[in-house]
């Protein structure tokens, strides 16, 4: 973790769906992702099966404002749901 300031932490890998990963010191935040998996859903007016994945940031906010952390949050989604050709 030498020089690092953020981390990312995947265990989807090993079935795990959900998880809040701690902050490794001195980085400020760590981003916690959990396995893709089929979970229904609203799409197009039905109940569907659909990829979904669950993550969760931890951050220290002695570095940075939770805002700006969500931010940060709903771009990824954003990229992750719709990513740029």
């Amino acid at each position: 973790y030498e020089g690092g300031t953020f981390t990312v932490s995947n265990l989807g890998m090993f079935g795990v769906d959900t998880f809040v990963a701690i902050i490794n010191p001195p980085q400020c935040a760590i981003l916690a992702v959990g396995q893709v998996a089929p979970r229904a859903v609203p799409h197009d007016g039905a109940i569907a099966a659909r990829p979904m994945m669950t993550m969760t940031l931890s951050s220290d906010h002695r570095v940075t404002d939770g805002a700006v952390a969500a931010r940060f949050l709903q771009e990824v989604k954003g990229l992750l749901e719709k990513p740029a050709p």
